[in-house]
């Protein structure tokens, strides 16, 4: 209880500070030089019930989690920014279950969610250097948008035309996850942005990730159901990737579809997965609805199931649906109510995941 108060407090304090920030006194003639601070920072409360887990132990679960990061970004010349982030957790389960749960991160944790430096030479061109969000547009497929990889990066773009653009990112990581994690993520990804920012868009993801260095996360369990005798891998992982992406607009409605195939170059057989999905409106926006379905089908050493979405049961080897409904109730907070029904490949019967999220972000 007192690790789910301190969440709570985080979530009253945050969003408290962010609109202190927005609403300074700012008299007639006393205007000054824009702040090189500024704040950043997001909430999440879960719940979430699972059922029907194939295994002889604990088949049902409910869960009740709270994560709230707090950030700051100082640019002291407008070419460079150094940006840091803490982050609070707290859940009703122990860390030490959070391997059994299928997690990524620690369920109850006080530690550094981002540290970095990002360098812009120029308006098309950064680099950055650090703990950070990681730089490629992936699918919950293949990465977990929380997960927060340790290392370098440079990120660049052209335009062609009046409204496509060509982009590159590249970089080398430290996985980072928990328990001494020494994984190593070499990776590329070459975007072409077809009129981009209209009405009809399009965008095709070419990607490439190399992981390395495997053997702890292997021991630690959480190469999950990937195929593994020890701590040893069956297969290397070097993952070629292409999402296609449509976006448009149904009146007021946005709307887009994404198509994501991934093939395992390092793996001799189950080496592919496929994932569908498609999202009418937009939560993100001040009283907006938000309707989603996903469908994905993950062969056992298509990906590296350590860092793909933990909010899917199953990491490989298994395929379901996901279909989910949100709403924003301002610039600030919105909500979603996601169901997961999902098959291991071997199992004979389907397991049910229930998530209701509260979010904020600012």
């Amino acid at each position: 209880m007192l690790k789910l108060g301190c969440v709570a407090l985080f979530v009253v304090f945050v969003p408290a500070l962010a609109c202190a920030q927005d609403d300074q006194l700012v008299l007639p003639g006393t205007e000054s030089a824009p702040s090189a601070w500024t704040w950043f920072g997001d909430v999440l409360l879960r719940e979430d019930h699972v059922r029907d887990i194939p295994r002889i132990y604990e088949p049902n679960i409910q869960r009740v989690f709270g994560r709230g990061r707090l950030g700051v970004l100082y640019d002291p010349i407008p070419q460079l920014e150094i940006g840091g982030a803490i982050k609070v957790a707290a859940a009703s389960n122990a860390n030490d279950e959070d391997r059994v749960y299928n997690l990524n991160e620690r369920s109850n944790d006080i530690a550094i969610d981002q540290l970095f430096v990002r360098w812009r030479p120029n308006d098309d061109t950064t680099l950055l250097a650090g703990k950070s969000v990681f730089p490629l547009e992936l699918s919950p497929m293949l990465w977990d948008e929380d997960l927060r990889p340790l290392g370098v990066s440079a990120q660049t773009s052209w335009t062609v035309g009046s409204f496509d653009r060509l982009g590159l990112v590249a970089g080398y990581f430290n996985g980072n996850l928990p328990y001494g994690d020494n994984s190593r993520i070499g990776a590329v990804q070459g975007t072409w942005r077809w009129h981009e920012g209209e009405p009809t868009s399009a965008v095709i993801l070419v990607s490439y990730l190399d992981f390395s260095n495997l053997r702890q996360l292997t021991s630690q369990g959480l190469a999950r159901t990937n195929v593994h005798t020890g701590d040893v891998l069956l297969s290397a992982y070097r993952l070629l990737d292409a999402q296609l992406v449509g976006r448009w607009h149904l009146g007021n409605w946005p709307l887009e579809a994404r198509l994501d195939r991934v093939r395992n170059l390092g793996a001799d057989q189950d080496r592919d997965g496929t994932r569908f999905s498609v999202v009418l409106g937009d939560r993100r926006q001040p009283r907006s609805w938000e309707f989603g379905l996903a469908d994905q089908r993950i062969q056992r050493d298509a990906v590296m199931a350590a860092f793909n979405s933990d909010e899917w049961w199953f990491h490989s080897w298994a395929h379901g649906i996901m279909p989910w409904v949100g709403y924003g109730f301002d610039a600030t907070w919105n909500m979603r109510l996601a169901v997961f029904h999902e098959e291991l490949d071997e199992a004979t019967r389907h397991t049910a995941t229930v998530l209701l999220d509260l979010n904020a972000r600012w």
